[in-house]
């Protein structure tokens, strides 16, 4: 990849639901290398279907992704993005299939080639960084919510991307899994896109912020410092907010 190009690039996109005239994205241009990027935007915007576009889930009407300066034009192009992004579904059911947490951790680095061996030392290892050793062999269906969003994580971690794409990440997490998950995304070296509706989240973890406003992507120039009230679950307990 040229120095001068970025990771991924989006051009002129535009989307409109099969059947219908009226644009859900109309001509979004967008770049990213290393950053760290929040996405925030009402429901129904098409957060969700960028992404799916991004991931070649979802045929744009109008326009290119490229990967590192090339344009993904058809179904193999898109199967060697997916090599190099990895994409958080916001519903972990639709992520896990495997029956055991192992073989689902393990599926995307034996995808990619790498012998059982290797496949199998590349994801204990990844579900130790993620504070997850010990979970090899328990059963996917029967984790918690949260136990089940880390272990996607690792599905895609494993497979050691050079971007993730992340929905909703902290949804319906506990305090404890959702910190502990702001410190997972802080010690990663991985430029990543996330998606989602708490912005102390958000703060915590992107340096950007966009939304999608009047169906194209804007750049949110500045945090605004803002004052607000909320309760927390354990009011009593140390917390942080972001900044």
């Amino acid at each position: 990849m040229s120095s001068e190009q970025p990771l991924l690039e989006l051009r002129n996109i535009s989307y409109s639901y099969p059947g219908h005239n009226t644009c859900l994205l109309e001509n979004i241009n967008f770049s990213i290398n290393n950053e760290r990027i929040g996405l925030i935007g009402p429901n129904g915007s098409g957060k969700t279907t960028l992404f799916q576009i991004i991931m070649g889930l979802l045929k744009a009407s109008e326009g290119e992704v490229l990967l590192e300066g090339t344009a993904m034009k058809t179904e193999t192009d898109f199967r060697k993005l997916r090599r190099k992004l990895g994409f958080l579904f916001q519903d972990s059911d639709d992520q896990l299939f495997s029956p055991t947490v192992l073989e689902d951790v393990a599926f995307g680095p034996l995808n990619l080639g790498a012998n059982p061996d290797k496949a199998q030392k590349i994801s204990i290892r990844t579900l130790e960084y993620l504070g997850l050793k010990g979970f090899e062999e328990r059963i996917t269906h029967k984790l918690s919510g949260g136990e089940k969003k880390l272990v996607a994580l690792a599905t895609i971690l494993s497979m050691q991307p050079k971007l993730l794409l992340l929905d909703e990440p902290s949804n319906n997490l506990d305090p404890a899994t959702r910190e502990r998950l702001i410190n997972i995304l802080r010690g990663l070296d991985q430029a990543h896109i996330i998606i989602s509706h708490d912005l102390d989240f958000l703060a915590s973890t992107c340096s950007q912020l966009y939304t999608i406003q009047d169906k194209t992507l804007v750049s949110c120039k500045q945090k605004q410092v803002h004052s607000h009230e909320h309760i927390h679950p354990y009011g009593d307990q140390p917390h942080q907010h972001g900044t």
